[in-house]
C-alpha cells in the first residue's frame, strides 16, 4: 500500500439517521464542510457539521473528519482497507464515506489522537490543523 496523505479536518461532525424518503432541505448542500446524504430503502443518513445537522432524526454528534488527499484513481486498491485495518488494530471505530475523488473516515472525537497515531504508525502522513 502506498503512503497516504490524510488531513484531519477542523470541525465537529454528526451522523444522523432519518426514515426512508425524508426530504432534505437544499440549504444543507451549501453548508461548509463535508455533507453526505445516503438513501437506501431502509434509511436516509446524513453526515454534516454539527451546526448544519438537520433536526428531526436520530443523531450522534462528536465525530471528527479525516480526509485522504486526492483525487484518487478508481484503479487504486487497498486504500480503505489500509485505513480501516490500521484503525481496527488500534481499537478505533470508524464511519466511512467515499466520494468520486477521495475517501473520508469519521472517528469519535475521543478516539482522534489514537487514530492519528495508528495511521502514522502504519506509514501514512497525517496532517492536523
Amino acid at each position: 500500500m502506498r503512503r497516504l496523505v490524510i488531513d484531519v479536518v477542523a470541525g465537529d461532525y454528526a451522523i444522523t439517521r432519518f426514515e426512508p424518503g425524508t426530504a432534505v432541505a437544499p440549504e444543507l448542500f451549501t453548508s461548509a464542510g463535508l455533507v453526505s446524504v445516503t438513501s437506501t430503502p431502509d434509511e436516509l443518513s446524513v453526515v454534516a457539521t454539527v451546526s448544519a445537522t438537520p433536526a428531526g432524526g436520530r443523531s450522534e454528534a462528536g465525530w471528527r473528519l479525516l480526509t485522504v488527499r486526492g483525487p484518487l484513481e478508481f484503479t487504486l486498491t487497498g486504500i480503505m482497507a489500509s485505513i480501516a485495518g490500521s484503525l481496527a488494530a488500534a481499537g478505533v471505530p470508524l464511519f466511512a464515506v467515499s466520494t468520486f475523488d477521495t475517501d473520508h473516515v469519521l472517528v469519535h472525537d475521543s478516539d482522534l489522537d489514537r487514530a492519528v497515531a495508528a495511521l502514522r504508525e502504519a506509514g501514512h502522513d497525517v496532517h492536523t490543523s
